[in-house]
């Protein structure tokens, strides 16, 4: 199983090291001295890491044979691929690779099916659980403990509990009676509000990992 862990950005100074957007949750372990990584595209790999360090808050990373910006730069735009076992689970029980949460059956405490995971998007303020719903449409369910309690494996399923409101359920209507008032010629407002939640611009990003 491949898994994107992180793309090469723009070269800093002139001994070959690369900026790199890190798309893995265990960059120690996958992008540590010594990593052989797949890329694309292909042509640019594989790569192997010869050292890495952070500077100002990002992930620095030097590759052999890399050894001056020139080369650095036409690196840039470069996925890193690691290859992985398919059955490995990361180190945090609570965190996934996408691959595992795809294909989910979704289903409610109760036992409601409501559909299957299709993806996951990774927003900077969370991850987000893309389902398929069993009647066509697509639910975004936010991937934290509180909405989604239980992942299970072995049977296939995410079980969630979705606040009121998540899945489009219609709210219960309010009616009241507004007494006809003479100062407004016997017209009576009344002021509602609809709270809606949309995520732009999500992307699916292959083969990440998530957490909850």
């Amino acid at each position: 199983m491949q898994l994107v862990v992180a793309r090469i950005g723009r070269a800093h100074g002139i001994k070959g090291e690369v900026t790199v957007e890190v798309r893995t949750d265990e960059p120690e372990l996958r992008l540590a001295p010594g990593a052989v990584l797949a890329t694309d595209p292909a042509t640019a790999g594989p790569l192997t890491i010869a050292s890495g360090r952070v500077h100002s808050g990002r992930l620095l990373l030097r590759f052999e044979g890399v050894h001056d910006r020139t080369a650095a730069e036409t690196l840039r735009n470069t996925l890193l691929v690691a290859e992985v076992d398919p059955d490995e689970r990361p180190e945090d029980p609570e965190e996934f690779y996408d691959h595992q949460l795809e294909d989910l059956e979704v289903v409610t405490r109760d036992g409601t099916v409501v559909g299957r995971i299709e993806s996951v998007a990774h927003l900077p303020a969370q991850d987000l659980l893309v389902v398929r719903r069993e009647d066509g449409g697509e639910a975004l369910i936010p991937f934290v403990h509180e909405i989604v309690p239980e992942i299970d494996l072995k049977a296939q399923q995410a079980v969630i509990d979705p606040p009121p409101g998540l899945l489009g359920e219609a709210e219960p209507e309010e009616s009241a009676e507004a007494e006809e008032s003479p100062e407004a010629g016997g017209q009576a407002e009344t002021e509602g509000s609809t709270g809606t939640a949309e995520a732009e611009g999500v992307e699916k990003g292959p083969g990440q990992e998530s957490s909850r």
